[in-house]
């Protein structure tokens, strides 16, 4: 039995351990060596004054504080310094658990004739203030989907599941696997995020190469709106105008709730092969990973870290690519050989991929260690076309370095690839740097307003896989074209006319109307 963490990420039972902690303060201390790393626990939840609800309680309506307060955020570093400090802002009136798709539409019925905002609710794993009740006039009810857990039919035929939104990663897969199926789709957050989560966020997956979002996975869905349901027809692909599922897709719970989904689900891979390579050259490593995204080889990784990020996670000085080739048909030695031959001027090394792996998991708690020592540890994550990556690597390592120097006296700056395609990568930069315990919050503002500009100033979108939520909405209405944003509004208006499902979220008005101009 575990318990979740109300304050950072995953289970209390799987915090770092004293050790662990002891190893990364020293990391720390050896590359910044004038951090103050004094340690800050977090406050006991119970001590904390929670605003009394607005919303009476009833059979679908929970207003425990407790019970709020675990619902009114994400996990975004800005979330958790502001638990630890005991900021718990604005939380929502009331938790929903709706235990079937009728106590969706009454819910949804409920708050559109009250006035009452929605905020859909997976894992809340979000990272981007996707589930946070932030500026919002009213009351407000987060709706978790939680009980709606189940795989509901197999076709063994056509190779796909009817799922329930609200099943978590490590139950769906667990469902699956009797049927002798998996769906792989595994976001660093997993464990605690749900299917219909990773559809309304239009997550990034195991995949380094070809299906690396769970759009690709995706063979229907089935959306409850304030005007009614929408639910797609199974077809393996259509030109039947424009796709209904791709206007769902990462709506982050603004134009409805997805309820469930037909996805498409293969047998667990047979065949493996893998191998790690060092480059002393940036440049050349950067080249080697263009050539084999462009090889048609589609490894299942190709995850390269730059020095710094292989040095902290990995222990190597030099940049490392990890590959990994899989498949439930055939051996994939031959791919695995010829991928290592595009990476002419590197050397294969041992053991760097099994270390990789193993930081890769622990991350999330780490960073919730690091934040208790005052430390700023953030990502940014983004895509763009091969022929401006080192323009855009350039300007975001140069902004992100100059920002951190101003606003935090020091800091390091890393780079890896999360996905990468033929026609360019998906970089993701990590930030570390030592906080003032009392101004984190304000520290991570003008760090993430720099380096956002960075990003998207050189070409870059404001995110790859971790969705626009609140935190991204100022770059992402920059992003879009001013035709499409009239568009999504005029839907949001048709799909929500209250204006009530995830107030602020991709659209700027939450009432029915025209978009400004």
């Amino acid at each position: 039995m575990t318990t979740r963490s109300w304050w950072g990420w995953g289970n209390v039972e799987h915090a770092v351990t004293p050790e662990e902690r002891q190893k990364l303060v020293d990391r720390v201390r050896a590359v910044l060596p004038n951090a103050d790393l004094t340690l800050h626990d977090p406050p006991d939840p119970e001590t904390l004054t929670i605003p009394k609800s607005r919303i009476q309680p009833s059979p679908l309506y929970s207003t425990d504080p407790l019970d709020r307060l675990t619902h009114a955020r994400g996990q975004a570093y800005r979330d958790v310094v502001r638990n630890l400090a005991g900021d718990i802002g604005t939380v929502p009136d009331a938790v929903a658990r709706p235990r079937t798709e009728q106590d969706v539409v009454d819910v949804l019925d409920h708050c559109g004739s009250n006035g009452i905002a929605v905020i859909p609710f997976g894992g809340g794993t979000s990272v981007v203030g996707g589930v946070e009740p932030r500026d919002i006039d009213g009351p407000v009810v987060t709706l978790d989907l939680g009980h709606l857990d189940r795989v509901l039919e197999v076709d063994p035929t056509s190779r796909a599941a009817r799922i329930q939104a609200g099943v978590l990663g490590p139950d769906l897969e667990a469902q699956l696997k009797p049927h002798g199926f998996t769906l792989r789709h595994f976001p660093q957050s997993f464990e605690f995020s749900t299917l219909g989560g990773w559809l309304a966020t239009r997550a990034g997956g195991h995949y380094a190469t070809a299906t690396t979002h769970i759009d690709d996975f995706t063979e229907s869905l089935r959306v409850v709106t304030p005007v009614g349901v929408s639910e797609s027809r199974r077809v393996p692909g259509s030109g039947a105008g424009p796709s209904p599922d791709r206007m769902f897709l990462g709506s982050e719970g603004a134009l409805g709730v997805i309820t469930e989904a037909w996805m498409r689900v293969q047998e667990p891979p047979r065949h493996r092969a893998g191998a790690s390579v060092r480059f002393a050259d940036w440049g050349r490593a950067v080249e080697a990973v263009r050539a084999i995204a462009q090889s048609g080889l589609h490894p299942a990784n190709c995850r390269l870290l730059d020095p710094a990020e292989a040095f902290l996670n990995a222990g190597s000085s030099q940049s490392v690519l990890v590959l990994a080739f899989e498949s439930a048909d055939h051996p994939v030695d031959a791919h695995l050989r010829r991928a290592l031959e595009l990476c002419a001027g590197g050397e294969v090394v041992e053991g760097t991929a099994a270390r990789w792996r193993g930081s890769f998991l622990r991350m999330p708690y780490q960073r919730d260690a690091m934040a208790q020592h005052a430390m700023i540890t953030e990502t940014f994550e983004t895509a763009c076309t091969w022929d401006r990556f080192a323009e855009l690597h350039a300007a975001v390592t140069e902004a992100a370095t100059s920002v951190l120097e101003e606003v935090c006296g020091a800091g390091i700056v890393t780079c890896r690839f999360t996905h990468v395609y033929p026609d360019g990568p998906a970089p993701y930069y990590g930030v570390y740097a030592p906080g003032r315990w009392g101004s984190l919050r304000q520290q991570w503002d003008e760090i993430k307003v720099a380096v956002s500009e960075a990003l998207t100033g050189a070409g870059g979108t404001i995110t790859h896989h971790h969705a626009v939520g609140r935190d991204h909405m100022p770059w992402y209405l920059r992003q879009r074209p001013d035709v499409f944003g009239t568009a999504l509004t005029a839907a949001k208006a048709a799909l929500d006319p209250a204006g009530v499902l995830n107030p602020g979220v991709l659209t700027t008005r939450s009432t029915a109307g025209p978009a400004p101009r």
